[in-house]
Parts: C-alpha cells; sequence; structure tokens
C-alpha cells in the first residue's frame, strides 16, 4: 500500500449559551491555523494548539509512511456561540481544501462537540456531513471529542471511530491523538467498525465530573473506569476499539444534552450491549449528579482561618466564573468578600481586565493608583470593584504551559500585571484564559506555596495544575453568581430536552430490550 492521505482538520470550542458571541478574533488569539503552518506548530516542541493534533501526527510520523494534508484548525478558549459569518468562512476553506486535494485515505477531525454557532446547534455535525459528502462513504474518518461533547446523531454516524477524552482534568488529549492514530491505521488495513449511542437525561453539574482517583464523588469516573475495563474483558476484549463516556456541557443548552455513552467496535451487538451494560451503571448513579459547594460566606470565613498555621493552605475554586466554560473570568465576588474579611497572603487569578492591566502598564511597576475592577460594568456578574492597588510585578509576551492541561503550551495572556491590594496579589491578564497553570503567578515571581490562600478561575482543570501544592481535601468549590454556576436551576434553559436531572425530579429513563 502507498502511503496513505491522510487530511488534517479541526473545529474546537466549547459555547456557552448565556456568554458573548465569539468572533474570529477569539480563535486568532488562540489557534487559528492551516496549511503547513498548521502542521508545523503540531509537530513543535510547544505549539499554541492542544495535544489532540500533536499527538496524531507523532504516532503517524512514527507509524510509517503517509501524506499529511492539512486543511484548517480552528481552536479558541470557551466562549458564547460562535458568529455564524466565522463558521461560513471556515466552512467554506474546509470545503475547497478538501475537494482540491485529490485522493484521501482517510480523515482525522479534531472536535470539541460542545460547538454552537449563532444559527446552529451542531456545528460539528455540519462540519463532519460536509466531510462525508465530499469524501464519500468509504473513507474513513476518525474524531476526537473532549468529554465534554453533546453528542448528536451527526456526530456518532458520520464517523468511523468516535475517540472522546478519558480525564476531567484533560491529561489525556494527546494520549487520544494518539489513540486516534492507531486506529485510522486499523481502519486503512481494512478493520470494519460500529458504532452504538445511548442518551440518559441526565446532565451532569460541571463539579460532579472528576475522573482522578483522589475525588471523593466520582459516578463519573466510575463510568469511564468501568468501560475501560469492559472493553477488555469478555465478551468484548478484541470486539470493543473505544469506550467513550461523554458529559455533555450543560451551558451548550442544546437539544441533545445529556450523558450519552459512545462505542465504537467490530461488530454492532458488542457496542450496542456495552453501550447499554454503561448506560444502566449509569442511571443507577443518577443521585450522586447533584453539586455540593460551599456558600461564599463560609468560604470567606475558612480563608481567613488560614492565619492559623497548624491548618492547611486552601485553594478556592471560583467555578460560576470558569474561562474554560465561557465565563467571563472578571466577576468579583470572592475577590472582594475576601478583601472585606483582611485576608491575607492570597493570590487571586487570572482576573480578564485588559483595560486595567494597560493601565497598570502605563504606570509602571512601583506605582500605587486606584484600581477600578470592570470599569464598564460589563454584566450583571461582572459588577465593578474598586480598591488602591500597587503594582507589584507587570509581565507582556508569551508563557511556557507548565503543568495540567496547558502544559508544553504558548500560552499568551497579553499585557498582564501582578497588583497587591491589602494582604491580595491579584494577577490581571488581557487575554481570557482559566487559570489552570502555576504559571499564571510564576511568571510574576508569586510562590504558590508560600500562599495561604489560593483563588483561581477554573472549574476543575487546575487540579491537574495546582495538585503538587493542593490536596484534593483542600479544594474548596465556592457559590457564587456567574455564567458557569453549577446550579443549573438558576438558567433558564430553551433548548435542552426536559425532563432531565438533576434540574427535574421527574426524569425517567428505562433500557431499551
Amino acid at each position: 500500500m502507498s502511503a496513505p492521505r491522510i487530511a488534517l482538520l479541526g473545529f474546537s470550542i466549547e459555547c456557552n449559551r448565556f456568554a458573548p458571541i465569539a468572533t474570529e478574533a477569539d480563535f486568532a488569539a488562540r489557534t487559528l491555523l492551516s496549511g503547513a503552518v498548521m502542521l508545523a506548530n503540531a509537530r513543535s516542541t510547544s505549539p499554541s494548539m492542544l495535544g489532540e493534533m500533536p499527538g496524531f501526527v507523532a504516532t503517524m510520523d512514527a507509524a510509517g509512511a503517509w501524506e499529511p494534508v492539512p486543511s484548517l484548525l480552528a481552536m479558541a478558549e470557551p466562549n458564547g456561540p460562535v458568529e455564524q459569518e466565522f463558521f461560513d468562512w471556515a466552512m467554506t476553506r474546509w470545503a475547497g481544501d478538501l475537494r482540491s486535494a485529490g485522493a484521501l485515505d482517510g480523515v482525522y477531525c479534531v472536535l470539541h462537540g460542545a460547538g454552537l454557532t449563532t444559527e446552529d446547534h451542531d456545528p460539528e455535525g455540519t462540519l463532519l456531513a460536509l466531510v462525508r459528502e465530499i469524501v464519500g462513504p468509504n473513507v474513513p474518518i476518525v474524531a476526537t471529542y473532549d468529554l465534554h461533547a453533546n453528542v448528536s446523531d451527526a456526530d456518532v454516524d458520520l464517523v468511523n471511530a468516535y475517540i472522546g477524552y478519558r480525564t476531567n482534568p484533560h491529561l489525556d488529549m494527546r494520549a487520544r491523538g494518539e489513540e486516534a492514530a492507531l486506529t485510522m491505521r486499523r481502519l486503512l488495513t481494512g478493520t470494519k467498525t460500529f458504532l452504538a449511542k445511548i442518551r440518559l437525561p441526565i446532565v451532569p453539574p460541571t463539579v460532579t465530573m472528576l475522573t482522578g482517583a483522589d475525588a471523593h464523588h466520582r459516578p463519573y469516573g466510575e463510568l469511564i473506569d468501568l468501560g475501560q475495563r469492559r472493553m477488555r474483558e469478555a465478551p468484548y476484549d478484541g470486539r470493543v476499539l473505544n469506550v467513550s463516556v461523554m458529559g455533555g456541557f450543560a451551558f451548550a443548552d442544546t437539544p441533545f444534552n445529556g450523558l450519552t455513552v459512545v462505542v465504537t467496535a467490530t461488530d454492532q451487538d458488542a457496542a450496542d450491549s456495552l453501550a447499554r451494560e454503561i448506560a444502566v451503571a449509569g442511571w443507577d448513579r443518577r443521585a450522586l449528579f447533584r453539586p455540593s459547594l460551599t456558600a461564599l460566606e463560609d468560604a470567606t470565613a475558612r480563608a481567613k482561618a488560614t492565619e492559623d498555621p497548624s491548618l492547611h493552605a486552601l485553594a478556592f475554586a471560583d467555578v460560576a466564573d470558569n474561562p474554560g466554560g465561557g465565563g467571563r473570568g472578571n466577576t468579583m465576588w470572592i475577590l472582594e468578600a475576601f478583601h472585606n474579611a483582611g485576608v491575607r497572603d492570597a493570590l487571586v487569578g487570572v482576573i480578564h481586565d485588559p483595560a486595567l492591566a494597560e493601565q497598570a502598564h502605563s504606570l509602571g511597576e512601583g506605582a500605587t493608583f486606584p484600581a477600578r475592577f470592570n470599569g464598564d460594568g460589563i454584566d450583571s456578574f461582572s459588577r465593578p470593584f474598586a480598591a488602591e492597588a500597587f503594582v507589584q510585578r507587570l509581565h507582556i509576551g508569551p508563557m511556557l504551559g507548565r503543568r495540567g492541561i496547558y502544559a508544553n503550551n504558548t500560552l499568551d495572556p497579553g499585557p498582564s500585571a501582578a497588583l497587591r491590594i491589602g494582604g491580595i496579589v491579584v494577577v490581571v491578564i488581557s487575554n481570557r484564559f482559566q487559570c489552570a497553570d502555576p504559571v499564571f503567578f510564576e511568571a510574576f515571581g508569586l510562590d504558590i506555596a508560600a500562599a495561604r490562600v489560593v483563588v483561581v478561575k477554573s472549574r476543575g482543570h487546575f487540579r491537574g495544575g495546582y495538585d503538587e501544592f493542593f490536596r484534593h481535601e483542600d479544594v474548596v468549590e465556592v457559590d457564587a453568581p456567574g455564567l458557569t454556576s453549577p446550579i443549573l436551576s438558576r438558567f433558564d434553559w430553551q433548548h435542552m430536552p426536559r425532563p432531565v436531572l438533576p434540574i427535574d425530579d421527574n426524569a425517567d429513563w428505562k433500557p431499551t430490550p
């Protein structure tokens, strides 16, 4: 067989229906690469893109001769629905590249699965339909998805292998790209696949979807573990290629929200049977998919109590303002409460406020000024907060991610500043990121290990970056207002299928025979 020609493309963004619209600029700020530049970035030691494409390319390189045919990879930080005009432009680019590519032996798609546009509930399915139309029914398509994917029929029916993340925090993106390459190689040698999909009327709040072994309540992680174990046992051993348990992303508010099991196998019976077994196990755990958060008043008291040196330092997760879920990264509820209470030896990050960062840079290190966060009062969550601030350290230029989801990634937070406000040092950035990597503090010379309190704008990915400082029991998930609050009853859902747990107590499900 001659060297297989594999097209490479992707569309990856997690969209929060309630957040502001995402534009081309949001993709350009993260990863908007095409052709040879995209391929070179995938092979770089410090790519701007997340790990799926680099893992796929490296594994294909190691497995033998092949000809990559790179198209466009559009990847952005989580945001609101994508502007339709930009998505249409990207569709035109993908279509043109695929049609001009000539004969292809396979297509690899980096997808998220929780994308939206201003006019489309399922842009990933729309993209896959385009790919399938152009390459025909016999060319294998392999796609990787974030485990927060909301799974439509098209997302499954149009691919030959569906491969979802298995870790939350996401630490296996590169591994899933590697798996996609090995699966593609199998498909190229004639392996035929059959897929099964079962959706449950459960929309897991984000904080109930941890997979780490140290998590106290991990119903979602148990389902992933069950799938990985059973696919290697009789009667599935050798028949099942992949088991993906997709928790979904509630805030996309789609007609196909819900915890979904997708199995890729070499025969339909194996796919159907194992998907049903895992779905039953998921329904048996339905009562565990309810969030348990700490009230802001109690969190403030716990932060204040860390002044006692006999107590362990604590990390406070601002889960309701998670930029990793479309939050704006700028709500002041926790910062204001901790500042008013006189919390000391604290780090807070990262606050997305380009105007304040610019002001700090114009004043310079060592300046003292009345800092006004959210000076424009963006929305009801992002209310202004003012305090006297000292410009402790400034930073401009890219950072190299050190741990967790951003490890070895090139990150550019734009002009940034560390501001001291009383006993708290606040890191302010110009380009929105979630505070999932210690580098967001360390780039300013801040010692996380010496802090008694660390507040992160992140839902859970910080656990993969900060676990060298904080044990699972040292993390406090704070209940505060925001676009990503795990208390799902606070949102006005328009498209989500109802009833679903934990929003509705009357949701029911029974497996089909």
